[in-house]
């Protein structure tokens, strides 16, 4: 009887770790239900041309907060709207573009995804000011999507002309860029400018005549904006390539709308600007002693240049002549001592600086010495 119930008990044990087992065949375990990535909450959209350009930050974890696998695909969904009305209950959406998971990197930038609605004619036929709406979904599986993002609701208006020719100039200080004045679209209260500076990759063959084409180590950033054809970009390296593009920004009441991109415009600044002359420069001759030979002590003022090396000291026998350098090496202070002059000569000595490119100012004013 004992025995039989010990039997009975093991049954029921074995039969209770079944259970908790599952009966599930052997393999990798499957999820209990889809994945579903946690909605977009901070959609946004911005007319650029003729292009509304829409951002998001994309998923990466499920509503379970559980890293996601892959990249989720989007669903892109647009609605137009009549002027004065907001999405609502009827708002008739359509779904107007997937991005498989696949292609999801391509249109991924630090973490946001930046997609391009290009405008048709029939968008910019309807009247100034007229309304699209975006929203967007993402999936981890086919059969399930996230809930809907945030709504965005964005009027569309005439697209600015790029501005034309830009130029840059190269200056010690700044670099100076010019382009041709863009014309008013029509229905806009005002005009600005943007300029948009990248850094490139070296090397690069022609200026390519589209942003897209140009290599750039990184996205474009905004150096600054401008009320009128001329910015002066003071921030920059001598010897670091960049690229500038400029967009013209057109005011429609309280909304703007920036123009396409202009043909970009690359330089590599170098500095060919040689530093300002010395001066203040003294003399003082030291006669020759039965113990060492006369010799001539020189000092200037320090050089207030930024991009200082040093300096060099030249010597000539008559005051017009620019002289020979006496100096062996770049001297690293506004001191210098000759010992390699004559008793009963006279000589001029000038002084020049040097910057950290090579560039050589003009020789100081000449002062003379005379050696007893």
């Amino acid at each position: 009887m004992i025995r039989a119930a010990a039997i009975l008990t093991l049954a029921l044990c074995l039969f209770v770790c079944s259970l908790a087992a599952g009966c599930a065949a052997p393999g990798d375990p499957t999820a209990r239900h889809p994945v579903v990535p946690v909605a977009v909450t901070d959609l946004a959209a911005q007319q650029y041309g003729n292009a509304f350009t829409l951002t998001f930050t994309l998923p990466v974890r499920s509503m379970d907060r559980e890293a996601l696998a892959e990249r989720p695909t989007i669903e892109i969904y647009r609605a137009t709207l009549p002027i004065g009305a907001t999405p609502d209950k009827n708002t008739a959406w359509r779904q107007a573009y997937t991005i498989p998971s696949e292609q999801v990197d391509s249109y991924l930038k630090t973490g946001h995804i930046e997609f391009h609605d290009l405008l048709s004619a029939d968008d910019f036929g309807r009247p100034s000011g007229s309304s699209v709406a975006y929203k967007v979904r993402t999936s981890a599986a086919k059969t399930r999507s996230s809930g809907d993002s945030n709504v965005v609701t964005v009027r569309i208006y005439p697209a600015p002309e790029a501005p034309r020719d830009v130029r840059v100039e190269i200056t010690e200080s700044a670099l100076i860029l010019n382009w041709a004045d863009a014309p008013l679209p029509s229905g806009a209260s005002s005009r600005s400018y943007r300029v948009y500076r990248g850094l490139i990759e070296p090397g690069q063959g022609n200026p390519p005549q589209d942003i897209s084409q140009a290599k750039l180590k990184a996205p474009l950033e905004l150096a600054g904006p401008s009320p009128s054809t001329e910015y002066r970009d003071l921030h920059f390296e001598f010897g670091t390539p960049y690229l500038f593009t400029v967009r013209s920004v057109a005011q429609f009441g309280a909304d703007t709308v920036e123009s396409a991109d202009s043909v970009p415009a690359i330089v590599t600044p170098r500095d060919v600007f040689p530093p300002a002359p010395p001066t203040g420069l003294e003399i003082t001759t030291v006669p020759a002693t039965p113990q060492a030979p006369a010799y001539v002590e020189l000092s200037w003022a320090i050089s207030p240049e930024g991009d200082l090396a040093g300096y060099s000291v030249y010597r000539s026998d008559a005051e017009d002549a620019s002289g020979e350098r006496v100096s062996p090496e770049v001297l690293p202070s506004p001191t210098f001592r000759d010992i390699s002059v004559q008793s009963g000569r006279r000589y001029y000595y000038r002084v020049a600086a040097l910057d950290r490119a090579g560039n050589e100012s003009p020789k100081s004013s000449a002062v003379a010495a005379d050696i007893p």
